[in-house]
C-alpha cells in the first residue's frame, strides 16, 4: 500500500483536496488519516476524518452525494493529496452547493457565486 507521512502532523490527518474530475473545480477540502487513505484506496470512494465529529465518515453516507476516486496526486513531501472524483448528486458541499467554496471575497464582503443543488433542510433535517 502507497505510505503517506502522517507522523509530519502531530494529530496523524493530513489535507486531502477534492477536485471534480472532468470540471477541475476544486470542492472541497477535508483531512484524511491512516484508516480513511487505506479505505479510500480499498473501496474507491472518499473517506475521510472529521475533525469535528472526531469520527471516520464516507462522503456522501447521508446524503448519498458519493465521490467516485477516478484518480489520487501525492505531492512531493507525502503529506497532502488531491483526490479526483466523480461527484454523485452534482453537490460536495453539505450546504447544497457543487462546491464548498461557492462565495468570493468582494471588497470587505462574501458573494455567493455558486447555484445551490439541493436544500441542505431537505436532505439532512437542518441548516
Amino acid at each position: 500500500m502507497i505510505q503517506l507521512d502522517f507522523a509530519k502532523s502531530s494529530d496523524g490527518l493530513l489535507p486531502a483536496i477534492v477536485q471534480d474530475e472532468k470540471s477541475g473545480d476544486v470542492l472541497m477540502l477535508a483531512y484524511i488519516n491512516q484508516e480513511s487513505w487505506e479505505k479510500t484506496l480499498n473501496s474507491g470512494k472518499a473517506h475521510f476524518w472529521s475533525r469535528s465529529r472526531q469520527q471516520l465518515w464516507l462522503k456522501g453516507e447521508s446524503s448519498g452525494h458519493v465521490q467516485l476516486i477516478r484518480e489520487i496526486l501525492v505531492d512531493c513531501d507525502q503529506d497532502t493529496v488531491v483526490f479526483k472524483v466523480e461527484q454523485l448528486g452534482g453537490a460536495a458541499c453539505h450546504k447544497g452547493y457543487h462546491s464548498c467554496f461557492f462565495r468570493r471575497v468582494v471588497g470587505d464582503d462574501l458573494q455567493t457565486v455558486g447555484e445551490r443543488v439541493f436544500d441542505p433542510v431537505v436532505v439532512y433535517g437542518k441548516k
